[in-house]
């Protein structure tokens, strides 16, 4: 069983392979990770909004996202928009809709990326541009041009501070559909672009 408390803390940092190390992380990392992840999803919000007129969830967790980007509290409310829009992407009839409303959960969720150095958290930084690509191909009816046309566009919006964010962390898990896919594909896009 692991020691914890002041022993712990004299024990010293955590020996390499007992888990994920820490990734430096800053407020201003996460308000950058949010605004990309905002502008994302902010693309596809139209094909929910098709889908589903009368429901604010996904559009109110892009608005609490865009907020917490530009200097607001990462608390409650930005929690809450997050899960809401999750259920509004279970309620939504069609796939497009539910993949566009994913892509607003994921532009709320990326406020909350853990300093943490495992694979999975890459889907807090470019998960809302991935979902939101999904959305596209969907609409589309399955072409996959139009998906890898929305990651191009979302890697032009990618700052290099975004990019160095995302080089902290280990590449993108395997696993996760055609969603998985397109977030493997800009990950490996923003990783090969040169450090400016």
């Amino acid at each position: 069983m692991p020691e914890t408390g002041p022993a712990a803390a004299e024990a010293g940092p955590p020996v390499s392979g007992a888990g994920p190390q820490p990734v430096a992380l800053s407020r201003r990392d996460l308000r950058e990770v949010t605004a990309f992840a905002a502008t994302c999803a902010r693309e596809v919000l139209d094909v929910f909004e098709a889908d589903r007129p009368d429901d604010p969830r996904p559009r109110h967790a892009l608005d609490t996202a865009r907020e917490f980007a530009r200097g607001g509290e990462r608390g409650k409310a930005l929690r809450d928009a997050a899960w809401a829009a999750l259920k509004a992407a279970r309620a939504a009839e069609g796939a497009a809709a539910r993949e566009a409303a994913r892509a607003a959960m994921a532009a709320a969720g990326a406020a909350y990326l853990h300093p943490l150095a495992k694979a999975t958290q890459v889907k807090h930084i470019l998960g809302s541009a991935a979902h939101a690509a999904h959305a596209a191909e969907l609409v589309a009816g399955g072409d996959r041009a139009i998906g890898e046309e929305h990651l191009r566009r979302a890697a032009r919006h990618a700052t290099p501070a975004l990019a160095e964010v995302l080089r902290r962390y280990p590449a993108a898990p395997p696993g996760g559909g055609r969603t998985g896919e397109l977030l493997r594909a800009l990950d490996a896009a923003l990783r090969e672009r040169a450090p400016r």
